[in-house]
């Protein structure tokens, strides 16, 4: 991971005004972030300079109503570490975006301060929870389980299978950085729902419990 003077981002949102207010958030901010590219498509996450930025601010409506939430899991399901940042101030789409495995989601009504320490935070692995999205995890009556991704699941389990990353890496055709992004988004989720699992062996314990796996399978 790059020290904090060498963050970058890439910007996806369809006006123009708004990559322009975030970058200059950004790179202005304490500590400063680099614009690694911004564009009104999710394709300029996946090229260029863009597609090695740590962090994905990624706006869910690109020129049209229907969220961007395919999109949304393939740069999760990547390893990307993405914080949405909507004009929407809705409970239901927050959580599914965190379920998909956003660090973040922010209204744009929240402003600089919240959107750059989301992205620090983000470029870390850790989640952020500004007060929008604080009021949607009060609200979230479904607590127990977590929603794990499939591709999450497979992670999860590849580990307890295996002595480290880098072996569950070569296994499922991924890097050991992917890897790592996939466990820091499960255990953002188990914390969100109140069961942390800070250790590989409190999420083994989580996974029996939760019935992810079997101990015959270890």
């Amino acid at each position: 991971m790059a020290q904090a003077t060498e963050l970058s981002a890439v910007i996806v949102d369809d006006h123009p005004a708004v990559r322009a207010g975030v970058a200059q958030w950004l790179v202005t901010g304490t500590p400063p972030i680099q614009v690694a590219a911004s564009g009104d498509d999710v394709r300029v996450a996946w090229a260029g300079e863009g597609a090695i930025a740590d962090v994905v601010i990624l706006d869910l409506h690109l020129g049209g109503p229907t969220p961007a939430m395919s999109e949304l899991r393939r740069l999760a399901e990547a390893g990307r570490r993405v914080v949405v940042y909507s004009m929407r101030a809705d409970d239901e789409i927050a959580l599914q975006c965190l379920e998909l495995g956003a660090l973040s989601y922010l209204t744009k009504a929240e402003g600089a301060e919240h959107l750059l320490e989301a992205a620090v935070a983000a470029a870390s692995g850790r989640a952020y929870t500004p007060p929008s999205l604080a009021g949607a995890l009060a609200g979230d009556r479904s607590a127990g389980r977590p929603a794990l991704s499939a591709r999450e699941t497979e992670v999860l389990i590849e580990w307890f299978q295996s002595e480290s990353k880098d072996f569950v890496g070569q296994r499922l055709g991924i890097s050991p950085r992917t890897v790592n992004t996939h466990l820091e988004h499960i255990r953002i989720k188990y914390a969100m729902i109140g069961r942390e699992a800070p250790t590989k062996a409190a999420l083994l314990a989580r996974a029996i419990q939760d019935g992810l796996v079997q101990v015959d399978d270890l």
